[in-house]
């Protein structure tokens, strides 16, 4: 006797004999049968084309949720990568125009002469804007 698991319908635990299992195997593996309450079971033994396209489906669906977030993923990214470039272009435009009003962008002093004085005082700091 083999069992097949409980009834559909009434949740029995039910075992077909041996050669039924074994008839089963010659006709593709579907039989019908009747549970010992009379409600009617179909044993179907490996897996039959139903089975393998709601796989095949589910497998499917699985790839293409996996595509639809990385591809959220990626979108996040690039917006989080533009957010950033704008707020260095905003920095960068900030101190263009400090520096265009004479004001110095180390030391924050008001100079006629902005050249001679970041020569003179802050020679250092082209090399560390370089860097």
């Amino acid at each position: 006797m083999r069992s097949v698991g409980p009834c559909c319908t009434c949740k029995c635990e039910m075992w077909i004999p041996d050669a039924l299992h074994e008839t089963a195997d010659k006709a593709k593996g579907v039989i019908a049968f009747y549970c010992a309450y009379g409600h009617s079971q179909v044993y179907i033994k490996g897996e039959n084309e139903e089975t393998k396209l709601r796989r095949e489906r589910d497998r499917l669906q699985q790839r293409l949720a996996e595509k639809d977030d990385e591809i959220s993923r990626q979108r996040e990214m690039r917006e989080q990568t533009e957010r950033r470039l704008s707020a260095t272009r905003g920095q960068v435009t900030k101190i263009k125009n400090r520096v265009g009003h004479g004001v110095c962008p180390c030391c924050t002093r008001t100079f006629e002469n902005l050249a001679r004085h970041m020569t003179s005082k802050h020679p250092t700091f082209t090399a560390e804007v370089a860097e």
